[in-house]
């Protein structure tokens, strides 16, 4: 036996799940084989494929044991049988078989007869071999594949990509589109994400959901590299700080936004097919927005963090552009929604800028260890009263963040304690569904209690109340995904949702028109937005699948970041508790 594969089978006996990786494509090397559940002369597993260009014609799959084995097989038909040892499988015939680029093939297979697993020897899948380099990805103690859910995740953030898309694009029913975003002067202001289910750059949500996103990529790199995350991580976050970059035109100059939110409601059709110029909206000091321009400035800094290591240039020219930002946001004030009117039907600033003052310095704090920041954050803390109890974490309001993210930092009672009370709040004393959903809002309220869920998986991380908080977070994560009695992750699980209210998964295949004939078709997005949580249910755990429904079914950016950084987190005590 070879030492490579020597490995491999040790590695598999026991941890149970692994990262399939191969030498011929890269897409593949996400493929995950994991153990479901093992007994005394056998074994149950579940084969993860990520599918990597459509195709319609079937698939087939070719397991190879050393010594004869009895298998049971779903889904797939058994073509081949060689002595019990040598097994193809394909797709039945009779079922419209179509797996789209993006998506998983999920393939189980229970074994018996054999209780040691190094009798399995290889695996392939549409006769290219998947078994060849190993690495270990989880225990598999959690109820859900959450290693799956945030890979998934990560293709909704390339759902929603503008701009000119990548050669490596991995969603293959969007193309490049919104080319002709530009400034007054000509700027180019191309990528960058749409918001939601529409086509504006938004750029206070897109701002907020980048730091939030980088936070749990900081915090928890060991699970984006365990799962094979990592790049696509830091690849979902430069396309936003990216596009911050070019929308910070001069020192005090940033366009907030690009396109007009009423203009682009009226419109059902894809983002690829919209050919008339957009408006940009430019902050200036006569023109301030400190909510935006700070909130821009926090997820720049953070995202230097992560990129520090492996791109020093671009920590740099990250770190330049969050100082300048910060500056320019702390010395000309104002309300963004003021300067931007356009926005306050839509991203209204509710709980004003201080928030943002603050959060955006502990951000370039951490990332600078520079004392005056330390002393800005304290001054903003007396002037806007941020050490009271906060009730949300959200793209308007970043005081708990603030507070846990300085906690956290410092390791100062005073923070701590908040850090504390906020949780205390959410896990003891905030409303709750019948079902055990935290309910601190309606609109978007899986949102709410994912934010709340990774602030407080951020206390337990510094030893307040782990095991309680911990507890909290796995029970909310668990009713996203299934325990409420459906999966609220699009793709995933159980009865999952299959009429968004998003515009470009609802459109068929180019090049046939899309208009509001699609927003009212009874039927199922045509394209699947895998990875996209929705908005979620009502205070009674009521949700209907309906397009229509743009508070319980729209999918969003800031929707997923809170939710992806729990998951890493969770991902995380799963590895330590491996160890």
């Amino acid at each position: 036996m070879s030492k490579s594969l020597f490995l491999f089978l040790f590695m598999l006996h026991l941890f149970g799940y692994l990262l399939v990786c191969t030498t011929f494509t890269t897409i593949l090397c996400q493929a995950q084989l994991r153990i479901d559940h093992r007994w005394s002369d056998g074994f149950k597993t579940t084969l993860n494929v990520p599918i990597e260009n459509d195709f319609v014609n079937g698939w087939n799959i070719h397991l190879q044991f050393t010594q004869p084995v009895n298998i049971i097989t779903w889904p797939g038909h058994l073509y081949s049988n060689t002595n019990n040892r040598s097994f193809a499988f394909t797709n039945n015939h009779s079922e419209n078989i179509e797996l789209l680029s993006g998506t998983f093939l999920h393939f189980k297979f229970i074994v018996q007869s054999i209780a040691n697993l190094n009798n399995l020897l290889t695996i392939s899948f549409n006769d290219k071999f998947i078994l060849t380099n190993i690495s270990t990805i989880s225990s598999n103690t959690s109820k859900y594949d959450y290693a799956l859910v945030l890979s998934n995740s990560l293709l909704f953030y390339e759902a929603q990509r503008s701009g000119k898309l990548p050669s490596d694009n991995r969603i293959k029913w969007r193309g490049d589109s919104m080319l002709m975003d530009k400034g007054h002067h000509g700027e180019d202001l191309t990528g960058g994400y749409f918001d939601a289910g529409d086509h504006v750059k938004f750029g206070f949500p897109m701002a907020s959901f980048t730091t939030i996103l980088t936070w749990g990529a900081i915090e928890y790199e060991d699970a984006y590299r365990r799962t094979g995350q990592l790049d696509y991580v830091r690849q979902a976050i430069r396309w936003s700080t990216d596009y911050f970059i070019k929308a910070h035109v001069s020192e005090f100059e940033f366009y907030g936004q690009v396109g007009d939110g009423h203009d682009d409601h009226i419109h059902w059709s894809r983002p690829e097919d919209w050919t008339k110029p957009r408006p940009a909206y430019k902050l200036t000091p006569e023109k301030p927005g400190s909510e935006l321009i700070a909130e821009t400035a926090a997820a720049l800094a953070a995202a230097s963090i992560l990129f520090r290591s492996v791109d020093p240039d671009y920590h740099s020219l990250l770190l330049t552009h969050a100082r300048q930002l910060y500056d320019f946001a702390n010395r000309f004030r104002g309300n963004y929604s003021h300067s931007i009117p356009d926005i306050t039907d839509f991203y209204n600033s509710w709980s004003g800028y201080g928030d943002e003052l603050g959060w955006s310095a502990a951000w370039l704090l951490r990332a600078t260890d520079d004392q005056r920041y330390q002393e800005d954050i304290e001054q903003h803390y007396d002037e806007f009263h941020l050490a009271k109890q906060p009730r949300e974490f959200s793209w308007d309001d970043k005081t708990a963040g603030l507070q846990i993210l300085m906690a956290k930092i410092t390791n100062k009672q005073t923070y701590r304690t908040q850090a504390e009370h906020f949780c205390h709040y959410v896990v003891h004393q905030a409303p709750t569904t019948p079902k055990g959903l935290v309910f601190l809002a309606p609109w978007g309220s899986l949102r709410h209690a994912s934010n709340a869920a990774f602030l407080c998986l951020m206390a337990a991380e510094i030893n307040i109340n782990e095991a309680q908080y911990l507890k909290f977070v796995t029970e909310q994560i668990n009713y996203i995904l299934g325990d409420s009695g459906r999966s609220f992750v699009i793709g995933f699980g159980e009865n999952y949702p299959k009429r968004p209210h998003h515009v470009s998964s609802s459109c068929p295949d180019r090049p046939t028109i899309c208009d509001w004939n699609a927003y009212s078709s009874p039927h199922p997005n045509p394209q699947l937005l895998i990875g996209a949580l929705v908005g979620g249910p009502d205070e009674n755990d009521n949700y209907e699948d309906r397009r229509d429904d743009f508070i319980k079914n729209e999918v969003t950016t800031d929707y997923n970041a809170g939710f992806q950084s729990v998951l890493a987190g969770l991902l995380h005590y799963q590895f330590k508790s491996s160890e």
